[in-house]
């Protein structure tokens, strides 16, 4: 078995932290080792089955970040050397994580991006033993991100209306920055021109998708997380609505970095008709989605 040491109380390591720990091997009588090693390593990897008539089609794609191995025992020539005595015995190790730019730690539908730490025992004639734990890895960001997270966003559409009414709505939507924090406010500033016979009402709704890839193919989950309606807007009225929309503390990070794991949050921002049965339309809406420093992207 083998342990290794928190370097904070949310237990997660970032580029360029140290992992420290030990293997701890228990003998009660004189055994003979072939090997005895730690390795740590990263990757993702994708697995996905569809049915194609009478045929089933494997789906699966992997990507390896690093892996590295520190041998405490490794085939040595002579006998004496491989010898380990009757009691407990600490072998410690580190390991330094990459510096290069890799995506978080993620589990989904049919996909996964892990960092492990493996300890391997091999003795002759016997089955190998093997004992895996995975650590929580949040990259930090990259000065060459800065720009694009800090950059304003913007769209601006118009729509005919056709059910029951005339006119148009138009609605150009401004967001002052692409990358947010969990729990940070997301101010919206939207411009509405409601050029019809109806009275309408914005509504926001921020939703996540994860994206798998493997053999050519797209594996797609998506995911409303919230949504918020605004006041009611009169019609043949021009007016700006400003909504702060608050980024959910325990969201997990985008994933834009990773070449068969994408994982992007979407801000849609629509109109409805505000009908006397109480009836919504949807008329209008505008997309955008968004990394975060740590949780969004918006283009």
């Amino acid at each position: 078995m083998f342990t290794y040491q928190p370097i904070n109380k949310d237990n997660t390591f970032t580029n360029g932290d140290m992992v420290s720990g030990k293997v701890t091997l228990e003998v009660v009588k004189d055994c003979e080792i072939d090997s005895l090693s730690i390795k740590f390593k990263g990757k993702s990897e994708v697995l996905w089955t569809e049915r194609h008539g009478q045929t089933t089609v494997v789906y699966h794609s992997k990507e390896k970040y690093f892996s590295v191995t520190q041998f405490f025992i490794r085939d040595q020539k002579t006998i004496d050397n491989r010898l380990v005595t009757p009691g407990c015995h600490d072998y410690p190790f580190t390991f330094q994580i990459p510096l290069t730019n890799m995506p978080p730690s993620f589990k989904g539908r049919v996909g996964k991006i892990v960092y492990l730490l493996e300890a391997k025992l091999s003795r002759s004639m016997r089955i190998n033993k093997k004992d895996s734990t995975k650590i929580s890895f949040v990259p930090k960001t990259f000065a060459c991100d800065l720009p694009v997270l800090m950059a304003p966003q913007h769209d601006s559409k118009d729509k005919k209306l056709k059910f029951f009414n005339s006119g148009t709505v138009a609605m150009d939507v401004n967001i002052e920055k692409t990358g947010f924090h969990p729990g940070e406010g997301m101010k919206v500033v939207a411009h509405i021109q409601n050029n019809s016979s109806r009275e309408i009402k914005p509504k926001y709704c921020v939703y996540r998708k994860h994206s798998f890839f493997a053999s050519g193919k797209r594996n797609l989950d998506t995911k409303d997380l919230f949504k918020e309606v605004g006041d009611v807007i009169p019609s043949s009225t021009s007016t700006n609505v400003t909504r702060v929309i608050t980024i959910p503390p325990d969201l997990e990070p985008s994933i834009l970095n990773c070449n068969n794991i994408k994982t992007e949050y979407r801000l849609r921002v629509s109109s409805s008709i505000v009908c006397v049965s109480h009836r919504t339309l949807h008329l209008l809406r505008f997309f955008s989605s968004r990394r975060n420093i740590y949780s969004f992207f918006l283009k």
